[in-house]
């Protein structure tokens, strides 16, 4: 027998339709440089995107071209979230915390077209802009000097003159829902950053889960403070399920030090926020040594892209009634693929393992865990393999069909290292590429981080593994302290005793300014790697 439901693509042309007709009034908010916060309605935005959209055909944009954005997080940039897919175009977001090199590698690999780039962000565009040989148009935000972008054969133009004069209203086209609707790179940690396709199927599909109760359940009565940015991952779909559920956007652009963001919070009110550990870690430090700043608004703090600090989480909730709940996944997974809340009945120091794990996975995502040998392993909290993932919004294969080998057989292998408990909550103990082998035996360096960063006079803390003529290989914990402190190897190792098994304890230490970090904020463990083959570390042995 066979269905009599309707054939309805599911496509962003269809979300940014229900959000400015059914939730014309629900606004973007844009944190500006003198403080002040500018506001568009959904409806607003609605019009925008048609406009943009019509401009971008006018001037050659065609198919699945690429249009790139090189922008922060601010109503202009939603404006091509919505109206790039939805005209059958393909949204390119680049991050413009890459090197110039990998920025001008993605965007020719990518064959972008044009890009449309924030003011602030003009001379990074305008020093590559001549290796770029597929872009024909530069459209630039902020009513910024445009002469330096000038070249021989690429037109530059402002983004309001560019939207100036065309139809508010656009006849979206119909779409197939396995089309690309944006892509976006992986940071590039080794070697060059690969590209992932995101459908419009995959894109709807992942924003109805982040509105659902189990994922970040996003209502009308929301109001979303998108700190995580738009270049990376997909904001963690956040603008599409704001637009879907009729949220509010509480858009920071570039201005994301603590201090601007706990105005902006205590200012536009948000419910829910999305950004990873770093900048938390930073908004706590300010409003402990602030006192008297109201963040009580936030309901719901998504955190993730590396692993939150349980004090972190602890701190928050019993200072500021803020709750941080972990969220996993990753650029290949659009991305979020689980979130860590554990069971109402759950309480006291079960509670706080399980908020402290990285989640159950959300509904449509399937976790499995592999041993070397490609074995499958149980999901009973002790046993450890590679997790690896499906879904309909889980990547397939890379643009290019590159590095074939992180698939298996329509699984994602994501080279995390970790267990799954019986009630499929999974727990990370590592990257494949840091995990650390002693004397055959494994340390988890993420385990050894979380509980250096709960000593008061810790910052940041970062482990990796190190060669050891005996063990082969043994930790070495890399340390940021607090303002003002002092504390030895000695004093962290003895806090470490007891927690962990005694040959977990590291020997080597070492105290730097900051821990080195990617371009998405995540530790950068390679670079320390470097650091300490090149022997620029001061290391203390004890």
């Amino acid at each position: 027998m066979r269905s009599t439901m309707m054939n309805v693509p599911l496509t962003t042309a269809a979300i940014l339709r229900h959000g400015e007709r059914v939730h014309a009034t629900a606004r973007v908010r844009t944190l500006q440089a003198d403080g002040t916060i500018r506001t568009g309605t959904f409806a607003e935005v609605g019009r925008r995107s048609a406009q943009l959209a019509h401009a971008l055909r006018a001037c050659g944009v065609d198919g699945d071209d690429r249009v790139a954005t090189l922008m922060w997080n601010n109503q202009e940039h939603v404006e091509a979230y919505c109206a790039v897919p939805s005209m059958g175009a393909v949204l390119h977001t680049l991050n413009p915390r890459l090197t110039p090199a990998q920025l001008v590698y993605v965007a020719g690999h990518a064959d972008d077209r044009v890009v449309i780039v924030d003011g602030t962000l003009a001379p990074l565009l305008a020093a590559i802009l001549p290796s770029l040989d597929s872009v024909h148009t530069v459209v630039v935000t902020g009513g910024v000097d445009l002469g330096p972008l000038r070249r021989e054969g690429v037109a530059v133009i402002g983004y309001e003159e560019f939207l100036a004069g065309h139809p508010e209203s656009y006849e979206w086209p119909e779409l197939g829902e396995f089309s690309a609707a944006a892509m976006c790179y992986t940071s590039g940690t080794t070697g060059n950053p690969k590209g992932v396709a995101y459908s419009h199927r995959s894109t709807y599909l992942h924003s109805m889960a982040a509105c659902a109760a189990d994922g970040l359940s996003v209502t009308g009565d929301d109001a979303i403070l998108a700190i995580v940015p738009m270049f990376h991952a997909n904001a963690w779909g956040l603008v599409y399920a704001a637009l879907m559920a009729g949220a509010d956007l509480v858009m920071p652009d570039r201005f994301l030090q603590a201090e601007p963001l706990v105005r902006l919070i205590a200012e536009a009110r948000p419910t829910i926020a999305g950004a990873v550990p770093t900048i938390w870690s930073d908004v706590l430090n300010y409003l402990d040594a602030n006192p008297g700043h109201d963040v009580s608004s936030l309901g719901l703090v998504a955190c993730g892209g590396s692993a939150v600090p349980l004090h972190l989480m602890q701190a928050f909730e019993e200072k500021y009634g803020v709750r941080i709940l972990q969220a996993w996944g990753m650029t290949e997974t659009s991305p979020l693929a689980a979130i860590a809340r554990p069971p109402a009945t759950v309480t006291g120091e079960e509670h706080w393992s399980l908020r402290a794990s990285q989640g159950r996975p959300v509904a449509g995502v399937e976790l499995r865990l592999v041993d070397d040998e490609g074995n499958e392993v149980p999901h009973d909290g002790k046993s450890v393999g590679e997790i690896q993932v499906r879904g309909p919004w889980i990547t397939g294969a890379y643009v290019g069909d590159e590095d074939a080998e992180k698939f298996d057989d329509g699984w994602l292998r994501t080279g995390d290292v970790g267990r799954i408990d019986e009630r499929s909550f999974v727990t990370l103990t590592d990257r494949a590429k840091d995990v650390i082998k002693s004397g055959g035996e494994w340390i988890s360096s993420v385990e050894l981080e979380l509980l250096l960063a709960g000593h008061p006079d810790v910052l940041e803390a970062t482990v990796i593994g190190v060669p050891d003529e005996r063990w082969q290989e043994r930790p070495l914990a890399a340390i940021v302290l607090r303002e003002g402190a002092e504390v030895s190897p000695a004093e962290l190792r003895a806090f470490l005793e007891g927690k962990v098994a005694s040959w977990w304890l590291p020997e080597r230490w070492c105290f730097i300014p900051e821990v080195p970090k990617t371009s998405v904020g995540k530790f950068d463990k390679k670079m320390l790697r470097a650091q300490h083959a090149e022997g620029s570390l001061d290391v203390v042995a004890i």
